[in-house]
This record gives C-alpha cells, sequence and structure tokens, in this order.
C-alpha cells in the first residue's frame, strides 16, 4: 500500500494565512489549483507573447504539486518562515525532507515521473513562472478580503504587489495588467464585460 495520493488528499486540510484573520478561508488545494491556474496562463503569456520554449501543462503542474510538503509540515506563515537566514535555512531543509519522504510513498517505478514536480529545478523558467503564480494567488487573496472588508490584508498586499512590481518576468505584467481587475468584479459586472 502506498499513502501518497492519501497525504496529497490531506491538502483541503491545510489552512493558509495561520496568523490571520480570514473573512474567507483558504486551504492549500484550493490555492494549488488557482496557483495552476495562473501559472498555466503564465506559460500561454510565455509561449504566445514572448515566444519561449515552455510547455504551459508542465508548468500548470509543477504549481499543483508547489505545496504538497506542506501535508507534512503545514504552512508556516511567511512573517516567521522568513524571519532570518537561520530560520529560513532550516525550514527549507524540513521542506526538502517532506519532499524526498512523499516522493517515497510512491512505486518505485512511478517516482520518475513525478520527480520533476515534487523537487524541481528551482533555477528554471517554469519554476519562476509558478513562484509568480503563487504571488499573484497571494495577492489575489488580498484582495478579497479587502473586498469583503477585511483591513487585515492591506499590508500584506501592499508588500506582495511591490514584489509583483518588480518581479523581471514580462508574463507577470502583462497577466498584472490584463487579468487582475476582472477579480475585482461582481458576477453582473463580469457578465457584461465587453471582449474583443
Amino acid at each position: 500500500m502506498y499513502p501518497f495520493f492519501a497525504y496529497l488528499d490531506r491538502m483541503k486540510l491545510i489552512r493558509r494565512w495561520g496568523l490571520m484573520r480570514n473573512t474567507e478561508p483558504e486551504n492549500d488545494m484550493e490555492h494549488s489549483l488557482q496557483t495552476a491556474f495562473i501559472a498555466h496562463g503564465l506559460a500561454n503569456i510565455s509561449l504566445s507573447r514572448f515566444g519561449r520554449e515552455i510547455r504551459p501543462e508542465h508548468v500548470a503542474v509543477m504549481a499543483m504539486y508547489h505545496d504538497v510538503s506542506e501535508v507534512m509540515t503545514g504552512d508556516l506563515p511567511t512573517p516567521i518562515k522568513y524571519k532570518n537566514p537561520a530560520i529560513k535555512d532550516a525550514y527549507q531543509e524540513v521542506e526538502k525532507s517532506a519532499r524526498e519522504q512523499l516522493l517515497h510513498m510512491l512505486p518505485g517505478d512511478l517516482r520518475f515521473g513525478y520527480a520533476e514536480y515534487i523537487q524541481p529545478d528551482e533555477t528554471s523558467l517554469e519554476w519562476k513562472l509558478v513562484k509568480a503564480a503563487d504571488r499573484i494567488s497571494a495577492y489575489l487573496k488580498c484582495l478579497t478580503e479587502e473586498k469583503l472588508g477585511n483591513r487585515e490584508f492591506v499590508q500584506a498586499k501592499e508588500s506582495i504587489l511591490r514584489s509583483l512590481e518588480e518581479n523581471p518576468l514580462p508574463e507577470v505584467k502583462v497577466f498584472m495588467d490584463e487579468f487582475v481587475e476582472a477579480f475585482g468584479l461582481s458576477l453582473d459586472d463580469l457578465s457584461r464585460v465587453e471582449m474583443d
């Protein structure tokens, strides 16, 4: 018996934004799917607008798995995770160990097919797009909370927006300029948007 997929199913139990009041709770499974949608979009922008050799479906799957280690580690809040270099380095080692453990929860003949998603090349363009999608997803969470009247996320929103504006990937600017504004619209307003 192999518990790999049973562990992945527990992503829905990992709450995000643990130190902040949430009007609309979010779990790792929801976040990972949203991040995969955004990463897929960024990769399609990269391919279509910038002519990069990239496989959008590969990037989407990388994003699906980007937080799987948290089924073992939990979601350590950002203010703690990045408080000092020692904590950051130690947590990265814990995440690495968790990813290795998850990979070994698969039959040996299947591990190769999952390794590139669970232990990605963090220097690759694909991974950089996933990390950008992760930040965009966090920004959208802040927008949602602010729209619902929760001021708890205002500083996080500003900080995340600054990091997105400083991101050197042109795909991020395109996504922010062309897609993010729609997240602030009501369903009625969305249905009235004129598209070319």
